[in-house]
């Protein structure tokens, strides 16, 4: 049935894991020294060769990649094979600076569908399922790795990309969909139209995998209850293949990483000091088994926790933690580090919706402030006896206890704010402060 869900690979023990992690690593060394000129470089500047490469243990001797070296070197300066032996690219959105582009070759691709087929089979997934696929596709990685991944497992797979709501619906409850796959902000947006239509007990969903933004436990619990489904995290970027890097089981206690095909390290972001096990850090992995564009320590920026404490469900594989944050573009408000996730915290607990926007400006005076527009409820908004300004100043309050600074809360009417199909567009920072 593949090895993406053979016990002898998920469940290995760590000497198994690490003794493939140092070949492969060491192979991988080798490859890009031969073939990448500009990791050559970067290695003899730092007075490195492959052979001073034996093993996991030498990995923090190997320079970092950021996502500027991937803009520098645009588009081919990492490629590590020929162009005649690449079948696929995927891209990063752009929105500022040059794209990001990632190579895969046929192998790349068929690794890829491994790890995505894992991640369904996490969540109960089998070929008696209907996996319901509105990620995008085309460039963005989403829809083609959670499309192979069900392949891959045999189940009967809908490619409905984004969009489109209402036909979603209805293939959703005409051909019985039981795995949803994609963003948490969508599928919210789902369970809101599905909520209104009256057709919740027509589906026969029992499982969603949800990735591509940060989301809370609060935004999980939500969704689990809205749709009836046990909903899953799924982990991955464009750069080092796209979803399937990590995933959860059905402990939800954590995303279990593929540790055969990716090596993750955590590091403090200032020093780039590697950290222990249940400390803080920003997210760095290695890519050991991609052919076309293997990248070796590759600076996420996602701010996570690793763990190597047993997990219930058997795999033996390292977890990390949802991402607590970005280390390059959380807002810094008056010199307070702000996340989104702290901000939807509050509002769920307090009863609303994930439906809000950030707003941060600057005036003359370099004074920061930042604004967030929450929609109220539909209860909320045809109760008479809704105090708007008793919500207000509640809100204000669980704000300022979550950041640490002075919000203002403008409620607004159900359903003002504009739905995501994809991403949600979450934060609007006025002050020309920071980089895609």
């Amino acid at each position: 049935m593949g090895n993406f869900f053979q016990k002898d690979i998920e469940t290995a023990s760590r000497e198994q894991l690490k003794a493939w992690q140092d070949e492969r690593l060491v192979k991988q060394v080798k490859n890009v020294w031969d073939n990448v000129p500009y990791y050559r470089n970067r290695m003899e500047n730092k007075g490195i060769l492959p052979e001073d490469i034996k093993g996991v243990e030498d990995l923090h001797k190997l320079p970092f990649i950021t996502k500027d070296d991937l803009r520098d070197a645009y588009p081919y300066g990492l490629l590590a094979r020929p162009i005649s032996d690449v079948v696929r690219i995927h891209s990063t959105s752009g929105t500022t600076g040059r794209r990001v582009v990632a190579f895969y070759t046929q192998h790349d691709l068929d690794l890829w569908a491994d790890c995505c087929a894992r991640a369904i089979v996490a969540a109960g997934g089998s070929k008696e399922d209907v996996v319901h696929v509105c990620y995008g596709y085309g460039l963005f990685t989403g829809g083609a790795g959670l499309d192979a991944g069900s392949h891959r497992v045999g189940c009967l797979t809908m490619p409905m990309s984004s969009g489109n709501t209402e036909r979603q619906i209805q293939f959703m409850t005409d051909l019985g969909s039981t795995i949803l796959c994609c963003t948490p902000s969508y599928a919210a947006y789902l369970a809101e139209s599905i909520q209104e239509r009256g057709v919740k007990d027509q589906l026969k969903l029992k499982a969603g995998i949800f990735g591509a933004e940060a989301w809370t436990e609060e935004m999980r619990a939500e969704i689990q209850n809205s749709l009836g489904i046990k909903a899953y995290d799924i982990y991955g970027l464009t750069e080092i293949s796209g979803p399937g890097v990590a995933f959860e089981c059905e402990a939800q206690s954590g995303m279990h990483i593929n540790e055969d095909h990716f090596i993750a390290e955590v590091i403090n972001p200032q020093t780039g000091e590697v950290l222990p096990d249940g400390e803080k850090g920003e997210l760095v992995f290695t890519s050991i088994t991609k052919e076309a564009f293997p990248l070796l320590r590759y600076r996420t920026r996602d701010i996570c926790i690793l763990s190597h404490e047993k997990c219930s469900c058997g795999r033996t594989h390292v977890k990390m933690t949802k991402p607590l944050g970005r280390s390059d573009d959380m807002l810094i408000v008056k010199g307070v580090n702000v996340f989104p996730s702290q901000i939807e915290t509050v509002l769920i607990n307090q009863g609303y919706q994930a439906n809000y926007q950030i707003i941060v400006t600057r005036d003359k005076a370099h004074q920061d402030s930042i604004e967030i527009l929450v929609e109220k409820t539909p209860f909320m908004a045809a109760d008479d006896t809704f105090d708007e300004n008793i919500a207000v100043k509640k809100l204000v309050s669980g704000l300022k206890a979550m950041l640490g600074i002075l919000a203002n809360v403008k409620l607004v009417e159900p359903k003002a704010l504009e739905r995501s199909e994809g991403k949600a567009v979450r934060v609007i920072d006025k002050r020309g402060l920071y980089k895609g």
